[in-house]
């Protein structure tokens, strides 16, 4: 990935752009034993929403050139992951967002908030 901060900055913004609700980017470069540097989350209102805010983010990041290596969950859009490798992003509905918590999983990553 050429520069993650960008690539992040690109995500945040197709999801602000496509009204993503209570988005969040998760630093986790100081944490050992991750499998990613950096989270981003939201959610979305509904199956067809979470769906849309998905292919915003993959439109956005074709822009730099940028290939998710894997999507799971298009098929319901209650939790959608899209993998770029040194960046998670993490569109789900609002009960499952709820539900799994992965912020507070994650809570000793560096959290930016983003305007909805």
């Amino acid at each position: 990935m050429a520069d993650i901060i960008q690539a992040v900055e690109k995500i945040t913004e197709a999801l602000q752009d496509n009204k993503g609700h209570q988005i969040i980017s998760i630093d986790l470069r100081k944490i050992t034993n991750r499998f990613c540097d950096f989270f981003v989350i939201c959610h979305g209102t509904s199956s067809t929403h979470v769906a849309s805010l998905a292919d915003s983010v993959e439109e956005k990041l074709e822009e730099i050139n940028e290939k998710p290596l894997h999507i799971e969950g298009k098929e319901s859009a209650q939790w959608i992951i899209i993998d770029y490798g040194n960046i998670v992003v993490h569109i789900f509905q609002k009960e499952q967002r709820d539900y799994y918590q992965l912020e507070d999983f994650w809570g000793d990553g560096i959290k930016k908030e983003f305007e909805s």
